[in-house]
């Protein structure tokens, strides 16, 4: 069988075509390819790693727009050319500052004025300013990934309904939290990160480092340092990249236990400044008294004042509205997930930075414009699972998935009723690679890649793994649901739907 330990190349990120990271750069330029351009770029790298340059305004334009919503794009855009493209552009939501590198600055103020952004004509003024305000975009302007629990909903339960994402995204943890590592699922990682990073010194050296001295006491410094860690980890979450994020599932563990070890003894209310789309903050506002839970590792402050400096220092886009959380924690209540200072491990010094654990919820209070109408308050209180409301869902799923049924297998069924096949497949297999030829489970999963693979319209494998499946136990000579009469029965009603299925293909193309 196939060393689990490579990457499928469908799954993980490739290394030059897309983004592991949140934050990307675009440079527009008729001398794109020009010797100063490519100093600059080498100057930027450490800070932001893709960088994708454009000499036509078109392609450009087309590949920023093709981005998702929740990708952030920093621009930097010719005189001449951002004439053309800003207009166009300036209000995606994907695109989070314009920089226009230009010679005449002031001929270049009079058209940009309408339009929000920097003109720079000196290329360490450029590179300095993207540095600041990199800083600030990752506290200000990452997504705001989450998922809500509706209690007037109907049976809260019910893995299809609006509430299905917000079970299965805390079954997933729970898996993540259960399911023990392997040293393949590391090196994979850090052999997926180094061929993306190839080129980038500062994060190869990172890697090399990791790879070299990683330890559980470090994790939190990992984590709060500006490096590959922190930004594929963050990524992943935000995107739900569910692959990247089971092989980061030895990290997740050890941010666990350590947020445990530290975690804050007395009642605290911590906040944390966003800019959010209008359509997100009246989703948020229509959610008042139900629950959200967060898809991610979840940073606030204990100052108010220090958490608001951020939208004070970065220009906002006039689709965002800039929002302040107001966050109530009581450790005595809240005790499923914990939540911890990390300042003593962050390389920023004076920030006092409480991270609350991955897939923590809150009960959503109330939704209010600031008293000084600069801002949108949202007031949340963390919750536990045996909060009414939450009880019955969480009695549910550890129904659903005990102790001892927590493994592979789990995964690539809750990816299958979500919809994931190719993942699901992919979690299926390495299950499958952790037995000997005739154990009696391999017979099992073979059915179930069969029936997957049914399932999504490939009646050729799902024929192919029957058959694998009838070999299995013949070899094997187990008494089983697969005889021969059931094989023929199976393989008639796969060929029976196949048929139909090139039939139905054939009168759409007509």
């Amino acid at each position: 069988m196939a060393n689990s330990g490579s990457p499928d190349r469908s799954l993980v990120v490739a290394a030059n075509n897309q983004n592991v990271e949140i934050f990307s750069l675009v440079w527009l330029d008729q001398n794109v390819e020009s010797q100063y351009i490519r100093n600059t770029e080498n100057k930027l790298r450490p800070n932001i790693n893709l960088i994708k340059k454009f000499a036509d305004v078109k392609k450009c334009q087309q590949y920023v727009e093709d981005l998702s919503s929740s990708d952030r794009v920093v621009m930097i855009v010719s005189g001449v050319l951002g004439q053309q493209i800003v207009p166009s552009i300036h209000k995606l939501e994907q695109v989070i500052s314009i920089y226009v590198y230009c010679m005449n600055k002031e001929r270049n103020k009079r058209w940009s004025k309408y339009f929000t952004k920097s003109v720079i004509n000196e290329v360490d003024g450029l590179v300095s300013r993207i540095r600041a305000d990199r800083q600030i975009q990752r506290n200000l302007d990452e997504p705001f990934s989450h998922n809500l629990f509706n209690v007037n909903c109907g049976n809260g339960t019910s893995t299809s309904g609006i509430n299905g994402k917000f079970i299965f995204s805390q079954v997933l943890i729970d898996c993540i939290l259960r399911i023990k590592s392997k040293e393949e699922d590391k090196k994979e990682l850090i052999t997926c990160c180094k061929q993306y990073y190839a080129g980038n010194c500062m994060e190869m050296n990172h890697l090399d480092e990791f790879e070299k001295n990683y330890s559980p006491d470090k994790v939190l410094w990992w984590y709060s340092r500006e490096s590959f860690f922190y930004n594929v980890l963050n990524r992943a979450l935000r995107n739900e990249n569910i692959h990247i994020i089971f092989l980061f599932r030895e990290f997740i563990c050890d941010i666990y236990h350590q947020l445990k070890k530290y975690q804050v003894k007395t009642p605290i209310t911590t906040y944390r400044c966003q800019l959010m789309s209008s359509d997100e903050l009246k989703t948020l506002n229509a959610s008042v008294g139900n629950f959200i839970s967060v898809n991610s590792f979840f940073s606030s402050s204990a100052s108010a004042k220090e958490a608001r400096s951020f939208i004070h220092t970065f220009f906002i886009r006039d689709n965002l509205e800039p929002v302040l959380f107001e966050i109530t924690a009581d450790p005595n209540v809240a005790t499923n997930k914990p939540f911890a200072d990390i300042s003593i491990f962050s390389e920023f010094n004076g920030e006092y930075e409480v991270v609350f654990m991955l897939g923590s919820i809150f009960r959503l209070n109330s939704v209010r414009r600031s008293s000084d109408h600069k801002l949108w308050v949202i007031q949340m209180t963390l919750c536990s699972e045996d909060t009414h409301g939450l009880k019955e869902v969480f009695l549910h799923i550890k129904k659903q998935y005990s102790e001892e049924d927590v493994n592979l297998e789990t995964c690539a069924k809750l990816l299958w009723k979500l919809g994931k096949f190719n993942l699901a497949e992919l979690y299926y297999k390495r299950f499958l690679e952790m037995f000997p030829p005739n154990d009696p489970l391999v017979g099992k999963i073979y059915e179930n890649l069969c029936e997957l693979a049914s399932q999504t319209g490939d009646y050729d494998k799902s024929i192919h793994l029957h058959k694998k499946c009838i070999e299995f136990e013949k070899l094997n000579r187990l008494g089983s649901s697969i005889n021969g009469h059931n094989a023929s029965h199976h393989i008639h009603e796969f060929m029976r739907r196949k048929i139909i299925f090139y039939h139905e293909k054939a009168i759409l193309k007509t």
